[in-house]
């Protein structure tokens, strides 16, 4: 646990970078401004100083006269489908309860605009971040310690955090799915997806099925990850990629597709219709994440529930907690739930 508040004496300062780059306050100021009647090789020792500090300039500088912000820096990945939605939901509800406001951007699970958007928003001096990372680059981690501001990684509690998280082990759900679709007599499995390389918690749960998988001396006989996000297209296509190697079979030879997230599979149920499949006869579908699409389906998708809309709110209230001076759990784990559903 944390009991202490960050304190701006932690963030580095205008004028360490000044020292550093040997100018004045005035023009390392000018420099990080943008640079206008700084010489080149000047503004090239400032920027340098800058982010071997991790420094951050302060926008706010001079018009809080030391009040705290309202505002709560959020950096999500993604608002094309609902997941992210729903913990935007949950952390927005408990924040405005309190007064605060978030200010978000959203990444696309670019690690560089994530890079960005946490240099942007922290120059904006908020009173905290939450945060669901892409493959964070080294940078970010640092402004982000650097900063002084309580920080929550949201989703995945399996990494070690920066300073609080709020999630579920996704590689623990991702072994769970591999558990029961093992006892439900499954032996030939196959894995459809999105582009996953700069998405840790579904590379998460792919490895977690892996693990699983092995644990019965099984392994996937076929993986097809596409580029792009998750979507209903590209399930449909990534199973129709799969079935051209792995074909469905019965009995013993029942195929098993775990996929991405939900819409993906969504679309894999799709592709099983439109070539007459039966499923889970001769094809059981399984995904991740709950989504209210997956259980609209003619037979429900079999799938793992993450608890989103809770996920949001105990992020807003471990953030509201730190910034009262109470003591915070460093890592809350709230689980998942198995959804047993009518694919496989």
């Amino acid at each position: 646990m944390k009991n202490s508040d960050p304190t701006d004496e932690a963030r580095p300062t205008l004028a360490q970078v000044a020292r550093m780059a040997g100018v004045s306050e005035i023009t390392a100021s000018r420099a990080l401004r943008g640079g206008t009647n700084v010489a080149r090789t000047t503004l090239e020792r400032v920027q340098a100083a800058a982010r071997t500090l991790s420094y951050t300039p302060n926008r706010l500088a001079g018009t809080l006269a030391g009040g705290q912000s309202q505002q709560i820096a959020v950096v999500l990945p993604s608002l094309s489908n609902s997941v992210f939605a729903d913990v935007l939901h949950g952390l927005e509800t408990r924040l405005e309860q309190a007064g605060h406001h978030p200010i978000l951007g959203v990444s696309n699970y670019d690690p560089a605009q994530e890079q960005r958007l946490v240099a942007d928003l922290l120059s904006w001096r908020p009173a905290g971040l939450v945060l669901a990372p892409a493959i964070s680059t080294p940078e970010t981690r640092r402004m982000l310690v650097a900063s002084g501001v309580p920080v929550v990684e949201i989703m995945d509690v399996d990494p070690a955090p920066i300073d609080m998280a709020v999630g579920l082990s996704q590689r623990a759900a991702g072994r769970a799915l591999a558990h029961y679709l093992l006892g439900r007599g499954y032996r030939r499995f196959a894995y459809a997806g999105h582009d996953i390389s700069t998405d840790p918690r579904a590379l998460s749960r792919l490895q977690g099925l892996r693990d699983g998988l092995a644990e019965a001396d099984v392994t996937l006989a076929k993986t097809v990850m596409l580029p792009g996000p998750s979507s209903v297209p590209l399930g449909r296509e990534a199973v129709a990629q799969v079935l051209r190697d792995c074909p469905a079979g019965r009995g013993a030879d029942r195929l098993a597709v775990c996929f991405s997230n939900d819409d993906v599979a969504v679309g894999g149920a799709f592709h099983a219709m439109s070539a007459g499949l039966d499923v889970p006869g001769d094809l059981a579908l399984a995904g991740f994440n709950g989504l209210a699409i997956g259980q609209a389906l003619p037979l429900p998708l079999t799938t793992i529930a993450s608890r989103r809309v809770e996920i949001g709110e105990l992020a807003g209230e471990a953030l509201l907690a730190r910034l009262r001076g109470r003591p915070v759990e460093r890592v809350q784990d709230i689980g998942f739930r198995l959804v047993i559903g009518a694919t496989s």
